[in-house]
């Protein structure tokens, strides 16, 4: 690069900073800001527009076009040269802006008489905050070199944005992080919590956007990039013969670490002005903005591996490491962008809710959040870069609603949502030792579901009648190495010793599609749900499964045990299954260890296929448990994990029902007991309908006991299932309304 080229580059930047350190109000800043570059380059306007709302621009200073057009010119993105700047993230630089598509006259500001136009985006990490642009008489394209001096203004008024150097008034002024923000998500866990931010990783801001001395800054990032090259070859060698995934990340990390491109382009940016920090954030911004609009998955992860990097690498530069020093707030709402399992259970029970920027229903996080009974919203748009830590923040895991910063109006209505829910629990209490027994006389069975230790004391404050699913998948997970059986045997001694006699149901260990283990090499599926997964895992690699029912028998020591296989399609997957327990109860006796005073061996029934397996099948199982979270993503051919098609169908749909029918049917030839678990189970108008087709067993979350036994005590089965049937008779396809209408009559 020229050296005038690079001198004037670093020019502006000097004159930029030395702007920013004079006393004066944020309009005014913006002000100089405008006037500064468009004489640096040469041009007559420079405008900055910034976002007021999610939808709209508005034009906050300018050199050159009319000043009464200041916070009056507003823009829908997307609408004109300035909007497709805003919308696509990309810049545009036309000799001839009038005949470019997409362009818009704005006869407030003056500007038909400019033909030439560059606009770049205004945006940090990603978020875009406006758009910069300089216009001129001549018409002419903008050189590369102008282009990046443009950018880099753009880029310092983002960093100055953040710090709220530009705070002045209107909405487009206003300071960042301050204003109240709704974010819809979806719900990973059910509940409502209010509390204050608490970021997993604080949010790491650049201070010193320009530096003077380009030699420093130049070694200061060889320094931190040597320090982060020797901390992945450390992560790295320290995870060989480990899990391949994390491998693969890491060899990413070092590929990254290691990319002449990469630190040339920072070295470039150095070169022209920017400090260290800055170089890297510019990077790291570009990447970003390269990640929403990639749709291959796997350039994606890769782009999220260098995001991650860069993170680590400002951390370093910057000292602002995780450990900030700020003190966890009394009610933390954890804000992530994910979270594995093992450190979501080091926050353990003092967190009231968690927000996480990604995540799927059946992840890891989700698992565990559910197990713990904390409000969870996942797929939180852009809620680490909106968030500050200590910001006030309200939950709704039933909406999968979050409202950050919220005014009084929200904080109202919000409490006296949660002062209601608290009420209702108040009424459950009354009932707590009561049964569920309904106004025509049927009693119907109430348990739990759990995963964790943790859960076993929800037992008896939930008055539930046992554990209906207990998920040992969880002890797996939260490991980066296979549990021993002894471990494991003494992690169910205790679960078995905390229930005090009452039955729990250990559910087999459950891995694959969504739930895939650290040191597990995982399996690249174009459909895990219906993949490589549950027992169809443990048939092909009993060795685990050996040892986890050899640590069962052995918690039990001749207590009563009541085991479970999951994912069952077929017969003969069960015999097979249940000969692995018969193989394991010899050796057992050959050690001279206690057996089970009782042995239930049963199977979770998830597949369509199952509920037309033989009479034998249904003769030889000793119990059964209808998962219905899966039996009914396969029944609609809606994959739970797809919010699009998730919702669309109803459990209360007649169809599903009368497979219920059907599997109650043949359960009740055979003699079988049979159960139904999952998140349905623990809805009240679902559960009564259940109910009413002939289940006496259900298996939910601790907190859906209380309200589904309050409306079971208060309903009629026998006439329920009259509307149900006479629903059915008509044709409907689902009886929602219809049960609802009658709720109401009651």
């Amino acid at each position: 690069m020229p050296e005038g080229t690079e001198s004037e580059s670093r020019k502006l930047l000097r004159r930029l900073r030395d702007l920013m350190a004079e006393e004066a109000a944020g309009q005014e800043r913006l002000d100089k800001i405008t006037h500064l570059t468009a004489d640096s380059m040469k041009t007559e306007v420079c405008s900055v527009y910034l976002f007021r709302d999610e939808d709209t621009l508005e034009l906050c200073a300018t050199e050159g076009l009319k000043a009464e057009a200041v916070h009056q010119t507003r823009l829908r993105v997307g609408e004109g040269l300035v909007g497709r700047v805003a919308r696509q993230g990309n810049i545009v630089n036309t000799a001839n802006a009038p005949q470019a598509p997409g362009f818009r006259y704005m006869a407030e500001t003056g500007e038909e008489i400019y033909s030439s136009f560059l606009g770049v985006p205004i945006q940090r990490l990603g978020e875009m905050l406006g758009v910069l642009v300089v216009q001129s008489k001549e018409a002419r394209e903008f050189t590369a070199d102008e282009v990046y001096a443009l950018e880099v203004v753009a880029m310092v008024l983002a960093e100055m944005a953040e710090l709220g150097v530009f705070v002045g008034e209107g909405a487009a002024l206003s300071a960042r992080h301050t204003q109240p923000h709704l974010i819809r998500g979806i719900t990973g866990q059910e509940g409502a919590a209010e509390g204050y931010v608490w970021l997993h990783e604080p949010r790491v801001v650049v201070t010193n956007p320009i530096a003077d001395d380009p030699h420093r800054e130049l070694e200061r990032l060889k320094e931190a990039v040597d320090e982060l090259r020797v901390g992945v070859d450390q992560m790295l060698a320290g995870a060989m013969g480990g899990d391949a995934e994390q491998l693969e990340v890491l060899q990413a990390y070092r590929m990254f670490a290691n990319s002449r491109s990469w630190m040339r382009r920072m070295e470039e940016d150095i070169s022209r002005g920017l400090s260290a920090e800055a170089a890297v954030e510019k990077e790291q911004s570009a990447a970003r903005t390269r990640l929403g609009q990639v749709p291959d998955a796997y350039l994606r992860e890769r782009l999220h591996d260098l995001d991650d990097l860069s993170n680590r690498l400002l951390r370093i530069l910057t000292g602002q490491g995780s450990a900030t020093g700020a003190e966890m707030p009394d009610d933390p709402i954890l804000i992530a962008r994910n979270i594995g399992p093992g450190e979501l259970l080091e926050y353990g029970r003092q967190l009231k809710g968690i927000v996480l920027e990604e995540g799927a229903v059946g992840s890891h996080a989700a698992i565990v959040a559910r197990a713990l009974a904390i409000p969870l919203v996942l797929q939180a748009s852009r809620i680490t870069t909106e968030a500050l830590n200590g910001n006030h923040i309200m939950v709704d895991g039933d909406q999968g609603v979050v409202h950050l910063r919220p005014d009084d109006n929200v904080v109202t209505a919000f409490r006296d949502k949660m002062a209601m829910l608290h009420k209702a629990q108040e009424r459950y209490s009354s009932i707590r030792d009561k049964p569920a027994e309904t106004l025509c006389g049927k009693t119907i069975s109430l348990h739990m579901n759990a995963g964790l230790m943790a859960d076993l004391p929800s037992l008896e404050s939930s008055a539930a009648e046992g554990v209906g699913l207990f998920r040992t998948e969880l002890q797996f997970l939260i490991r980066n190495q296979m549990p021993k059986r002894t471990e494991l045997a003494q992690i169910y001694s205790g679960v078995l010793d905390a229930a005090k006699g009452k039955r729990v149901v250990f559910r087999t260990l459950d891995i694959g599609s969504d739930k895939v283990l650290p040191y597990m090499k995982a399996t690249d599926e174009p459909n895990p749900a219906l993949g490589w997964r549950a027992i169809r895992v443990a048939l092909d690699r009993p060795g685990v499964m050996r040892m986890q029912l050899q640590a069962l028998l052995r918690a039990a020591n001749g207590r009563p045990l009541s085991v479970m296989f999951p994912f069952i399609a077929q017969y003969s997957e069960y015999k097979q299954a249940r000969a692995e327990m018969d193989k394991a109860i010899e050796r057992e006796k050959i050690l001279g260890h206690p057996l089970p005073s009782k042995l239930e061996v049963g199977a979770m029934l998830e597949t369509p296929s199952l509920a037309f397996a033989p009479n034998a099948f249904f003769e030889e199982v000793e119990f059964l448990s209808i998962g219905g979270n899966d039996l009914k993503q396969f029944f609609f051919a809606a994959d739970r994990e797809n919010e699009r098609v998730r919702r669309r169908y109803d459990t209360l749909n007649t169809s599903f029902l009368s497979l219920l029918e059907m599997i109650i049917a043949r359960c009740d030839s055979t003699g079988t007991q049979v159960s139904f678990c999952g998140e349905d189970a623990g809805r009240p108008i679902e559960a009564i309908c259940m109910a009413a087709m002939g289940l006496r067993t259900l298996s939910m979350r601790p907190a859906s006991i209380g309200p589904v036994k309050h409306l079971l005590r208060r309903t009629n089965l026998d006439e329920l299932r009259e509307v149900i049937n006479a629903e059915r008779k008509r044709g409907a396809e689902s009886v929602r309304d219809a049960v609802m209408e009658y709720l109401r009559t009651q």
